[in-house]
């Protein structure tokens, strides 16, 4: 098995993290605040069709899939310390399905439980060879593909995210820009091809998604666009990869890095801010598709300027440090060690 870095953090995770975040939210919004349906030819209308072509099932899929390199990545680090990987990892999960139990009774079909339960699952896959991890991962990422159904997926994403920590394609990114482009080609062309088909079944009429049952093209609609969410969710890592590329673009993108390090505490708060948003404003049953976008961004700018400005003094999230905490029994340092001079 490859040697991984004990300690050193690998900054794109973050980046990613951070990203598919900002997608999350986008549509966990839309039950939680119970939003209206839009009117047939308005610009809500325009917006939802938007949500449920480009977002809907692409950062979830993402965000599993990142859970996967950091279920790896955690095992193997903790073994490199001649620590037991394995039972940390045991405390971890559980304390994550503890996080996840208290948060679904505010938000029912959140992931934290879900991916407790994966990552127990999978456990037993850490040890099994690479090559087999990721032909499996495709075999049954093409099976749940063709059932169409969105929590069942979470299994083969998250488990050829361990087989991407196998095989280290995380590490060392800057040596293998062609790789990445030539990826990000092919899974631009594949897109393409699946939202094109996606299309031809858009409904006619707005879609209740999340209201109960659907029509018989708004299903078909929906099963196709679970269906290529993976594809479309690898074309989004590969562009911001390749954009990361450019020292520019890491420093303007910079707050994503630190929200993605704070993705326990950002995905939890994500759910109390649209439910301050919603009791001070009355927004429950009483707001519009873009409506909770203008909530989305506000809580965007909050939460991004906070994370930014808390790792200014602080090593791990408010959150992150519990979890920490729980996992190896001792109470990690909060805040950063400040430098005096003849340090």
């Amino acid at each position: 098995m490859n040697p991984v870095a004990v300690n050193k953090r690998i900054d794109v995770l973050d980046y990613l993290r951070g990203f598919a975040l900002l997608g999350i939210i986008l549509v966990n919004i839309l039950p939680l605040l119970s939003v209206n349906l839009p009117f047939q030819g308005s610009a809500d209308a325009s917006y939802q069709r938007f949500l449920f072509l480009f977002v809907e099932g692409r950062f979830y899929t993402l965000f599993s899939f990142l859970f996967g390199v950091g279920f790896y990545l955690f095992i193997s680090r903790a073994n490199a310390k001649g620590k037991n990987g394995f039972l940390l990892f045991l405390r971890r999960i559980f304390i994550l399905f503890i996080f996840g139990f208290i948060h679904v009774k505010f938000h029912p079909g959140e992931a934290l439980t879900v991916y407790a339960v994966t990552g127990l699952l999978l456990l037993p896959f850490y040890k099994v060879r690479k090559q087999v991890n990721l032909w499996i991962g495709i075999f049954l990422l093409l099976l749940c593909s063709i059932l169409a159904y969105k929590l069942v997926m979470v299994v083969p994403v998250m488990l050829l995210g361990i087989a991407a920590g196998q095989y280290r394609i995380f590490e060392g990114l800057a040596g293998k820009t062609k790789q990445v482009a030539l990826f990000t080609l092919i899974m631009l062309a594949m897109s393409v091809m699946g939202l094109l088909y996606q299309y031809q079944y858009l409904p006619v009429l707005p879609f209740g998604a999340f209201a109960g049952g659907v029509g018989e093209d708004t299903y078909m609609f929906l099963s196709i666009g679970i269906m290529i969410g993976p594809i479309i969710s690898a074309l989004y890592a590969g562009l911001l990869i390749l954009l990361l590329r450019f020292p520019i673009v890491q420093k303007l993108l910079s707050p994503l890095k630190s929200y993605g390090r704070m993705a326990l505490t950002n995905y939890v708060f994500q759910t109390a801010f649209i439910y301050l948003a919603g009791y001070v404003f009355h927004l429950f049953e009483n707001i519009t598709y873009l409506q909770s976008l203008i909530v989305c961004l506000t809580i965007y700018v909050i939460q991004l300027i906070f994370t930014s400005l808390w790792f200014r003094f602080f090593l791990f999230g408010p959150l992150e440090w519990v979890w920490r905490m729980l996992t190896y029994f001792e109470v990690p340092p909060m805040k950063k060690r400040v430098k005096v001079l003849g340090d």
